[in-house]
């Protein structure tokens, strides 16, 4: 039985796609698989699993040596079980830069495509057989879509992630500004998370100059609510830091509906940071970003020191 997971923190496309995939290789393909995730589903996939009517994954810790694994949205080891090159890993689908660090057992099957999410490549690599999805399967695909790229907010987003959204939402009957409206409240909903959690929930490592940074976006249409939160989220930043071997925590409040992001500034070390990587002059402890809606695609690349 080959295992289909994607990375830490599952968000909705971590949790939809690999449910997606082990379908499609269990129905299409007659390959047995099954969906698990690495960590409990953000509020907004928690969502989409109980809307869509979707058994949700079983969570594990690690992957045994020689395990067949499939790897989904992500191809970072950082983002990945701590046995993962022991593993079997037989197809690697994603949609990030290649990070490096993985070793497999022989060549694989590996798709990197640069597309808003992982959902899409899937619509593509199935071909004419994306039409034998069930509508639940279907309503997983056009939830990761809407997720990933902010109901097309997103610089990510690309034409063709939005033409497969549109095609999915004809066949469904979906309206795309009531579901989106409908899971973008789910996200926004975070009041049963302590503040160490929602700093952990949409969150990745990454090492810049050096320093070793914890990356946390929270996406919503309602910042306030966690904006009033922020003296108890930047005190929660340094055990989180600590506990997670990071030199920083970093917090982006991403607005959907506004387009922009507020980044948290506890300390000289993200002022410095805010600066040098954005231009943005830190008078306090927050700092607002025009036009930052995207982790992947308009922080990171621009964080320096």
């Amino acid at each position: 039985m080959i295992k289909v997971f994607g990375h830490k923190s599952p968000d909705t496309d971590s949790t939809g796609s690999p449910i997606i995939w082990a379908w499609y290789l269990s129905e299409v393909k007659g390959t047995p698989a099954k969906p698990v995730l690495l960590g409990e589903p953000n509020t907004e996939a928690a969502f989409v699993l109980k809307r869509w009517d979707l058994p949700k994954p079983e969570i594990i810790e690690d992957v045994a040596a020689g395990e067949d694994c499939v790897i989904v949205d992500t191809n970072n080891p950082a983002e990945l079980p701590a046995s993962i090159n022991e593993a079997n890993v037989v197809q690697i689908i994603d949609h990030h830069l290649l990070a490096g660090g993985l070793k497999t057992k022989g060549p694989i099957d590996i798709t990197i495509r640069p597309l808003a999410c992982t959902a899409t490549i899937m619509h593509d690599l199935m071909g004419a057989d994306a039409a034998r999805m069930p509508d639940s399967i279907k309503c997983a695909m056009l939830s990761c879509i809407l997720s990933d790229t902010l109901e097309f907010r997103s610089p990510t987003t690309t034409a063709h992630d939005r033409e497969v959204a549109e095609r999915l939402a004809r066949e469904l009957g979906i309206s795309i500004p009531d579901y989106a409206e409908e899971l973008f409240a789910a996200k926004s909903d975070v009041s049963a998370f302590s503040d160490a959690e929602l700093l952990r929930m949409d969150s990745k490592e990454y090492n810049v100059g050096g320093k070793e940074l914890r990356v946390s976006v929270l996406e919503t249409t309602a910042p306030k609510v966690i904006l009033d939160r922020k003296d108890g989220l930047m005190k929660a930043m340094e055990d989180v830091a600590r506990e997670d071997g990071a030199d920083q925590v970093l917090l982006f409040v991403v607005d959907i509906l506004r387009g922009e992001a507020t980044l948290l500034v506890p300390n000289d070390f993200v002022r410095r940071l805010a600066e040098a990587s954005f231009g943005a002059k830190a008078t306090g402890d927050t700092v607002v970003l025009p036009g930052i809606l995207s982790r992947k695609k308009q922080i990171i690349p621009a964080l320096k020191l």
